[in-house]
C-alpha cells in the first residue's frame, strides 16, 4: 500500500510543476464578506448529519480569518443537486457547492477554473486520476471532495450457512446465489437497478465484462456495444429470471433498499461502498469483500466514484472561496470527514496516511483500488442527460418483457442526442 501511494506522491508533484501561477485563494484580507456554501449530506439522520461537520470546519475558519464568515447548508442526496439548480436559475448561486457534477456549470461559464481559486499545493496535491475526471477541456473546474470503490460485499454468515465461498467469477457468483436461495435468503444477489443511483450498478457490471459506458480509446459513448449486451444478457438469463436477485423487481430496486436490507441479514451478496461496511458492522452483520467477479477471473477494472466541490463567480469571492478551500483540503479536515463516513481521501497526503495507518486496514482494498479504477465521464457535459436515460431505462433491460440489447440501444440513441446538443451548444 505504501509503495504503491509513493508513486501518486511522485506522480502529483510532478504535476504541480506544471500548473500556472494562478493559486492565490490565501493571499490579502476580507472584511465582511459572507461564503454560502451549499453540501451533500453523507449521514443517515440527524445523528450522524454532514452538517455537524461542515458547521464545525466553517466555525474553525471563521476563527482563523475574521471578516470572513460561512453559511452552510445541507441536503440529501436526493436533493441537493436540484437544490442548486435551482439557486443557479434563481440567480442566486451559492458560493460554494459540494454535488454529484460539474460540467454543466462549467459550461455555462459560471465556475471558477481550480488555478484561480486554491494554491499550487493543494492543486497538485490530488490524486492524479482526479485531477483528470475534475476537467472540462483543457482546464479543472471540478476539486474532487470524496471519492470511494466499489467491491462484492457478501454476508459471511449466510455465506458459511450455505457452504459457499466468495465468487471469482461469473459462474461462481450464480452458483452462490443458488445455494443461497435454496437456504432460504431473501435477496440471493441484490441488484439494484432502480432510479436512485442504477448507473452506478450499471457501470460496475459493464467493466466487469470487459465492457463500460466509453470506448477507452476514442473516448466515444458504446453503450449497445457487444460486450454490453451479453453482460446484461447474462443477469437477465442466469440471475434475475431464475428469481436469483430477490422479491423486488431489480427495475423498482433502489440503493437504498438493497443497502438497509442487507444490514439487515437479508442479502447475501451486492455491489458496495465503504459506507456500507460501517453501517452494516454497526447492525451485527459480519460483511466479507472481496473484487468483483468477471465473466472468466477477477473483473479487469473496477468501478471508482468521486463526488465534487466547485466554486461559482457570480458573487465575486474569488479570494475567499480560495482560502476556505485551502483550509478544507488540508490533510487534517480532509481525513476527518473520511474517518467519519468510511469515505476515500482525495489527496495524495491523506491516501498517504491513512495506507500507513492500521486503523484504517478495513479501507485499504478500497484504496488500492482507487488508482485504477475508472470514473463516471462527469467531465462530459452530455453525462448527464445519459445518467439520467440509465436511470430511466436500465431497469427494462432485465425485465421479464424487456430486451438488453433494445434498451441498451435506446440509451445509446439518447447519448448520442445528448452529444449532438452539446456540439451545438458551443
Amino acid at each position: 500500500m505504501q509503495r504503491r501511494f509513493m508513486g501518486l506522491v511522485a506522480a502529483g508533484a510532478a504535476f504541480g510543476m506544471t500548473v500556472m501561477l494562478a493559486g492565490c485563494g490565501t493571499t490579502g484580507g476580507s472584511d465582511g464578506v459572507t461564503l454560502r456554501l451549499v453540501a451533500a449530506d453523507y449521514g443517515n439522520g440527524a445523528a450522524d448529519s454532514s452538517r455537524t461537520y461542515w458547521d464545525d470546519l466553517a466555525r474553525d475558519f471563521e476563527s482563523r480569518n475574521p471578516g470572513i464568515k460561512v453559511d452552510v447548508d445541507v441536503y440529501s442526496w436526493k436533493d441537493v443537486d436540484r437544490k442548486v439548480a435551482e439557486m443557479v436559475d434563481a440567480g442566486n448561486a451559492p458560493d460554494i457547492a459540494q454535488i454529484g457534477a460539474y460540467a454543466d456549470y462549467a459550461n455555462q461559464d459560471k465556475l471558477y477554473r481550480v488555478e484561480e481559486l486554491v494554491t499550487i499545493p493543494t492543486q497538485a496535491n490530488f490524486l492524479p486520476m482526479l485531477i483528470e475526471a475534475g476537467q472540462t477541456g483543457s482546464a479543472q473546474y471540478g476539486l474532487p471532495f470524496a471519492a470511494s470503490t466499489r467491491l462484492l460485499f457478501f454476508n459471511e454468515e449466510l455465506f458459511d450457512d450455505a457452504g459457499v465461498e466468495a465468487p471469482k467469477t461469473w459462474q461462481e457468483l450464480r452458483v452462490a446465489a443458488q445455494k443461497l436461495k435454496a437456504r432460504g435468503v431473501t435477496y440471493p444477489f441484490a441488484l439494484p437497478l432502480g432510479s436512485e443511483e442504477s448507473q452506478a450498478e450499471t457501470m460496475i457490471w459493464l467493466l466487469s465484462g470487459g465492457g463500460g459506458y466509453r470506448d477507452r480509446n476514442g473516448g466515444e459513448y458504446q453503450i449497445d456495444s457487444e460486450q454490453n449486451i451479453r453482460t446484461f444478457s447474462w443477469l437477465k438469463e442466469k440471475l434475475v429470471t431464475p428469481g436469483l436477485t430477490g422479491p423486488v423487481p431489480p427495475g423498482k430496486l433502489d440503493r437504498a433498499q438493497a443497502f438497509e436490507a442487507f444490514t439487515r441479514g437479508e442479502v447475501g451478496m451486492l455491489n458496495g461502498h465503504p459506507t456500507l461496511m460501517q453501517q452494516a458492522e454497526k447492525k451485527g452483520v459480519k460483511v466479507g469483500m472481496v473484487p468483483m467477479p468477471g465473466a472468466e477471473g477477477q473483473a479487469e477494472a473496477s468501478m471508482g466514484v468521486a463526488d465534487w466541490m466547485m466554486a461559482f463567480k457570480q458573487h465575486g469571492h474569488r479570494k475567499e472561496i480560495g482560502r476556505f478551500l485551502d483550509f478544507a483540503y488540508s490533510d487534517k479536515n480532509v481525513l476527518e470527514f473520511s474517518d467519519r463516513y468510511d469515505i476515500l481521501p482525495v489527496t495524495v497526503s491523506a491516501s498517504e496516511t491513512m495506507a500507513a495507518d492500521t486503523k484504517h486496514k478495513d479501507l485499504w482494498e478500497f484504496l488500492a483500488a482507487l488508482p485504477t479504477s475508472e470514473l463516471y465521464p462527469s467531465g462530459e457535459m452530455s453525462w448527464a442527460k445519459v445518467s439520467a436515460s440509465v436511470k430511466q431505462n436500465i431497469g427494462k433491460a432485465v425485465a421479464p418483457d424487456g430486451s438488453p440489447a433494445v434498451v441498451l440501444n435506446r440509451i445509446a440513441n439518447d447519448a448520442a442526442k445528448a452529444e449532438i446538443e452539446v456540439d451545438a451548444s458551443k
